[in-house]
């Protein structure tokens, strides 16, 4: 039989979703292309944002125009937070909550008569950590090393999704990395809900080790050349995290940091543990330690109780500050969220107007950056895909290049010298000295 697999939202999604789709294929199934027809259809969905949800309720009517007969299955942190409303959608068969999800061969049922089309349970009872790795989707692999959050921001809904903070040893994370790179894989990407509170094994023992803990010992993997940290929280990401990546010559200087708001009052109405000043300094010192680092962040508009003067305090803080890129979001009311008591709401036209203005300045931002990483040599891994007569990669910067394609060049690490800066935000390797490293 055939199967198809999409993924919604974040990296730690997407590597959950490699690693079911592995279970698959060890059993015999064929994995085709969501595009294409399939017999099974497993969407891995996100409950961040309502666009989220939309987008959910569309790939489900796109599968059965590719095949009214096929086995749809939600899993994912919507079909945790709302098993019974998602399994009444028109098309969706099977949807299985958090403790469930890596286990859908032993859940498939084809006979649609079935009383009860969902399995879900407390998230209470989710305490467990099951490792999870992508792999053969793209030249980097995103590697679980985190899952939950025992954070209450009072706009997320990732703690009722997920569960408690939980973590593997730092041995499990060591054999993984070495077991990717027996594999062939070039970069590692530590991924997670939270990945700066590493070392929670279990909630109700004392920690052991922290994230600067696994950062020192993964260092010291004689094979590994790059490893990348996704998204890490301000509060989170000390002095000393930032020193050994200045530091190494393993650890990528690249850095995505959480702000949301420039506003304190924001902030506090958020209720993100942290205030713009320590933002503020976090980001000099990274400048301090390793100039040319990428720095990108997230930020959400219209949070009820944003006015244009708190707004307007968010721009001109990003303006100032020598960010690399952003990602914005307009805010989302979510069910079960304290923020849904907050006053002041922020309609949709204000909300879209200051999300374009944001995407504007990232924009700026964005080409300010790959302007300085022009005209100098970057040890570049590719891709394998050729788009177009082209091959593209991503520096140690997290600068994207493209460069023209050659077989030579697929999931390797070449020095390059970057030309020029293309139309679709890639800077223009056409001079690559194909130096592997």
């Amino acid at each position: 039989m055939k199967v198809a697999f999409k993924t919604l939202g974040c990296k730690l999604n997407f590597s959950e979703t490699s690693t079911i789709s592995r279970e698959f294929t060890k059993n015999g199934y064929e994995k085709v292309d969501f595009d294409k027809k399939s017999d099974i259809y497993i969407i891995n969905t996100c409950s961040v944002t309502q666009n989220a949800d939309k987008e959910f309720k569309y790939l489900v009517n796109k599968t059965k125009k590719n095949n009214p007969n096929s086995y749809v299955v939600a899993v994912g942190c919507y079909a945790q937070l709302k098993p019974k409303e998602i399994s009444s959608i028109d098309g969706v068969d099977l949807v299985l909550g958090a403790d469930k999800k890596f286990d859908i061969l032993n859940y498939l049922e084809f006979d649609k008569k079935i009383s009860q089309n969902y399995h879900s349970c407390q998230i209470s009872d989710v305490n467990k950590f099951k490792p999870s790795y992508s792999f053969g989707d793209r030249s980097r692999s995103f590697l679980k090393i985190q899952d939950g959050c025992d954070y209450q921001c009072s706009y997320c809904t990732i703690p009722l999704a997920r569960g408690k903070s939980r973590s593997p040893s730092v041995e499990n994370v060591i054999d993984s990395i070495k077991s990717l790179l027996d594999k062939g894989v070039k970069e590692v990407v530590l991924t997670g809900v939270n990945i700066g509170d590493f070392g929670i094994f279990d909630p109700k023992k004392p920690r052991q080790n922290n994230f600067l803990d696994l950062l020192n010992q993964i260092s010291k993997i004689k094979d590994l050349k790059r490893l990348r940290i996704s998204s890490i929280e301000p509060n989170l990401l000390n002095n000393d995290i930032i020193d050994i990546v200045s530091e190494s010559e393993k650890i990528l200087p690249h850095f995505h940091i959480p702000l949301q708001s420039g506003s304190d009052k924001i902030l506090k109405l958020m209720k993100r543990r942290y205030l713009r000043n320590v933002y503020e300094s976090r980001f000099e010192y990274i400048r301090k330690r390793i100039p040319n680092a990428c720095i990108g962040s997230d930020v959400i508009v219209g949070f009820p109780g944003e006015d244009e003067l708190e707004f307007t305090e968010t721009y001109n803080f990003l303006k100032s500050i020598d960010i690399s890129y952003l990602h914005v979001f307009s805010y989302s009311e979510r069910s079960n969220t304290s923020s849904l008591l907050l006053n002041q709401k922020v309609s949709k036209i204000i909300k879209n107007k200051r999300s374009k203005i944001l995407r504007e300045l990232s924009n700026s931002k964005k080409l300010e950056f790959y302007k300085k990483n022009i005209n100098n040599s970057h040890n570049v891994l590719f891709e394998t895909e050729n788009k177009n007569g082209y091959i593209y990669g991503y520096t140690e910067n997290y600068v994207r290049v493209k460069s023209l394609w050659s077989n030579s060049k697929q999931n390797e690490i070449v020095n390059c010298y970057l030309d020029s800066i293309d139309s679709d935000f890639s800077c223009i390797a056409e001079q690559a000295v194909e130096l592997k490293v």
